[in-house]
């Protein structure tokens, strides 16, 4: 393995990062949209560095057979053999991204405990009344004067399989960087069939009585009246009320 892999190395790191960040939306499965024109910066410079590096082998190559010094054969240019794995994440960027987070790791790890929060505005007399997930489950177990009792809402989210004995979950998955520190926020939901897993949709219905309105003991669940399936949104890894990918 000779003088030119680190270069090459360099450029296909770059070629991938501004393949997932600039070209695609394919950095999205992984990091905080915020975090793009980082990637952005980081491909270029790579790809600024590997071309660099590229042209200066390739000038002190030039200027060795000029001077009648060519390579002794002693290795001092070489890189180790297992070096070459080096290559392996910089073309899964280009030609096969990881699959983006869902109900695999959903399934797998608790719900993240929602924030304490002691005030709460009214609600919207609008109905059914869009909500996050996390809005929702604050409601039930947190707000003493049970607004959300007999409301109609709207919750999107992919469906997470229950594989413990039946059963499903809407659920987001939540960034807070990257995805090496996903979280994820769920929604039992009651009297309606299970779509295939990661499927994206709108569930309206009532909160699912249970506990005590307004308290820990209260299940964040969901009567569901209609699931319907809608496009995955562009803001899939935040909790926020859902946005539509532009036409």
């Amino acid at each position: 393995m000779k003088r030119p892999f680190p270069a090459v190395l360099l450029v296909l790191s770059g070629l991938g990062l501004l393949h997932a960040s600039l070209f695609t939306d394919l950095c999205l499965r992984y990091v905080r949209p915020g975090l793009r024109p980082y990637l952005i910066a980081s491909g270029a410079l790579l790809l600024v560095l590997g071309l660099a590096s590229a042209a200066l082998d390739r000038g002190r190559g030039s200027h060795a057979e000029h001077g009648g010094h060519g390579d002794t054969g002693h290795g001092h240019s070489a890189a180790p053999r297992v070096a070459w794995l080096l290559f392996l994440p910089a073309l899964s960027l280009l030609i096969y991204a990881p699959p983006a987070l869902g109900s695999y790791t959903a399934s797998r790890e608790p719900a993240r405990a929602v924030a304490q929060q002691r005030h709460f505005e009214p609600l919207a007399a609008t109905s059914p009344l869009p909500m996050t997930l996390t809005e929702f489950t604050s409601r039930v177990q947190q707000d003493r004067a049970q607004a959300i009792k007999g409301r109609s809402v709207t919750l999107t989210g992919f469906v997470t399989p229950d594989g413990r004995g039946g059963g499903w979950y809407l659920t987001r998955i939540i960034f807070s960087c990257c995805a090496a520190d996903a979280q994820s926020v769920k929604v039992r939901i009651h009297g309606a069939p299970a779509p295939p897993a990661d499927t994206w949709v709108a569930v309206t219905g009532t909160w699912h009585p249970g506990g005590t309105l307004g308290t820990r003991s209260a299940p964040a669940a969901l009567d569901a009246r209609t699931v319907e399936r809608v496009d995955k949104p562009v803001n899939a890894y935040t909790d926020d009320l859902p946005l539509t990918p532009s036409r």
